[in-house]
């Protein structure tokens, strides 16, 4: 038996301090994987523009784009040749330009990926270095071999791992050294211990992040922002505590170090700082956002808000619900997730919320399709920003890829044997749009990745036409984001009976809600008055599509004893009995 404390989290900010990011929904693109209007098998950002009508009546006020920029592919964008041009498989600059205006005119703002970290091999600035042209000599991390095996090759400087396997090293007969790549070996890293390229990391600011300003973007997702720094000394990174390791990793891959001298050094905040500064005197007539991805513990995580007087981040992404729980997912551990992330912000921070992306499984996949509805409710209705990836409205799932399809480098690096483990092919495959040919992605006769076979039945177009489905239940719940209750409200939550996650959202003078979600595959009778301000009548307002049966729209229930069928979730209205509160509620 579990014991719970309530948790009342108050939100005191007046409409004027919402601004845009904490109203809207962010809403990833893949965009190799959402429209293609070409006929060559990969999206393209004219297919994009294609789709916004499909995105505004979703109700989705910002789009984030994943890497568009120009680039040889290793890694899909996140190795960049040119930073301030467009990749000839998604269009041109004139096609980018047609898509910003496309989106203001709808009133979607528009986020793209930032990647600081490294660049590609190809880009100029690397083929410099490599040739030691000042002043790019040391624009990279170079160095010298600790010396040569018994092979006579030489020997990487330590023992440090790159993300998808094998050194982090690579030798260049030209330079006679090793380079730095935390990532793929066409990833090399930039050397932010370097004076110069600190310097030309402000022409970065000013030249790469300020030429998209003025193309019309009104914000950034800052790609792998703990990776900037490395120690100095180049010390070998110790093995990971007994008992920490998943088990998964081999002696060559990343997850046997800990990097405690490759990771999150302290440094990292004071250029992500110098990112925040750019963007804020960018946000004169309308803030311009900075998101920074960062998988650390929650405590440590928080450092990259920053604090009042150093703001860093609008906020790092949340990826708890992701990281978090893989798979036996419980009220419990949902409720310790919110709990924890609530308590550890900053004041006055904002928070988030994320339960997919294209590095990691779908949702329909790690919890199954029942809770899909589920997961967007409690996302939708928290306190903060949900960010959502593009057809997890829908409830899209994994896609079985061979190893004769498989593309993705973290995948083919591991081997026909375990490419399973790591490739983030599965969670990328092509948006289903219709039950056509490529489910409406394209007309090519061969997509960059399979269409999954199930699309169809689990289409945009059948969705949109159903009674009830995933997207009817989503766009809903956009709609309720918009309340004075879940925009401004006090949240309180509670686990009922083990199974059950409840919280409800209330601000007096308006409409409460309530999220009631049952893990468990049994059904669960509950009283909701026990939740302090709850009345004993609620009007249902959405419940998953598996609960079709069990409930109706608009209808009026007793919350004394609310039977909950297994596996699903409901959002109740009702009007609260303010007289039980133990503090304020805000004006």
């Amino acid at each position: 038996m579990h014991t719970f404390t309530v948790f009342a989290f108050l939100f005191c900010y007046g409409m004027a301090d919402h601004d845009w990011w904490k109203k809207s929904i962010i809403y990833q693109i893949y965009p190799r994987s959402f429209q293609d209007s070409n006929g060559d098998g990969t999206g393209d950002l004219q297919g994009i523009e294609s789709r916004l009508d499909y995105i505004k009546e979703l109700g989705v006020g910002a789009v984030w784009l994943s890497p568009i920029y120009k680039s040889p592919m290793k890694d899909f964008g996140y190795d960049i040749e040119d930073f301030k041009d467009i990749a000839p498989v998604f269009g041109t600059m004139e096609d980018f330009r047609s898509l910003s205006r496309a989106m203001k005119q709808r009133d979607i703002k528009l986020l793209l990926d930032f990647i600081p970290n490294h660049s590609s091999d190809q880009h100029e600035w690397f083929k410099k270095s490599l040739m030691k042209q000042e002043p790019y000599t040391d624009y990279y991390v170079w160095a010298d071999a600790k010396g040569v095996d018994d092979d006579g090759k030489p020997m990487p400087p330590n023992n440090w791992k790159a993300v998808f396997g094998g050194s982090a090293w690579e030798w260049k007969e030209e330079r006679q050294q090793f380079y730095l790549h935390q990532f793929l070996k066409q990833q090399p890293d930039l050397n932010y211990r370097n004076p110069k390229i600190l310097q030309k990391c402000d022409n970065i600011l000013q030249d790469v992040l300020q030429f998209w300003l003025d193309q019309g973007v009104d914000g950034f997702r800052v790609d792998a922002s703990p990776h900037l720094f490395e120690d100095e000394q180049l010390r070998d990174e110790p093995l990971k505590e007994e008992g920490k390791d998943d088990g998964s990793a081999d002696d060559d891959d990343y997850g046997k170090l800990d990097h405690i001298y490759t990771y999150n050094l302290p440094q990292v905040l004071n250029v992500l700082r110098e990112f925040r500064i750019l963007l804020d005197h960018n946000s004169v007539n309308q803030t311009k956002i900075m998101i920074v991805e960062t998988y650390l513990p929650v405590d440590k995580v928080m450092d990259y808000y920053g604090n009042k007087t150093r703001s860093i981040a609008h906020f790092p992404f949340n990826f708890e619900l992701i990281t978090s729980i893989s798979h036996n997912i419980t009220a419990a551990k949902v409720y310790n997730i919110i709990q924890t992330w609530m308590e550890h912000m900053p004041q006055d921070a904002w928070a988030n919320w994320m339960v997919g992306n294209h590095d990691k499984s779908r949702v329909a996949t790690r919890f199954g399709p029942e809770l899909v509805d589920a997961m967007n409710m409690i996302t939708m209705l928290l306190p903060g920003t949900p960010v959502v990836y593009n057809g997890e409205e829908m409830g899209m799932e994994d896609t079985d890829i061979s190893w004769r399809d498989t593309k993705d480098s973290a995948g083919i690096n591991a081997g026909p044997t375990k490419y399973k483990l790591f490739s983030r092919d599965p969670e990328r495959t092509p948006m289903q749009w219709n039950s056509g040919k490529n489910a409406g992605f394209s007309t090519a006769n061969q997509t960059w990745l399979p269409v999954n076979p199930n699309y169809v039945s689990l289409n945009a177009e059948a969705q949109l036409a159903a009674e009830w489905s995933h997207i009817k239940v989503f766009k809903l719940l956009v709609a309720a984001r918009k309340a004075e209750a879940v925009m401004m409200g006090k949240l309180d939550i509670q686990v009922l009976k083990n199974n059950l996650l409840v919280f409800t959202r209330v601000k007096e003078g308006h409409p409460g809600y309530m999220v009631v979600v049952n893990f468990s595959n049994k059904t669960e009778t509950v009283d909701l008055t026990k939740m302090a301000h709850v009345p004993d009548i609620s009007t249902v307002y959405v419940f998953s599509i598996t609960y079709a049966h069990q409930f109706s729209v608009r209808s009026r229930i007793s919350n004394k004893d609310v039977t909950m069928p297994g596996i699903g979730g409901l959002v109740l209205m009702f009007v609260p009995q303010l007289s039980d509160y133990k503090v304020p509620i805000p004006l």
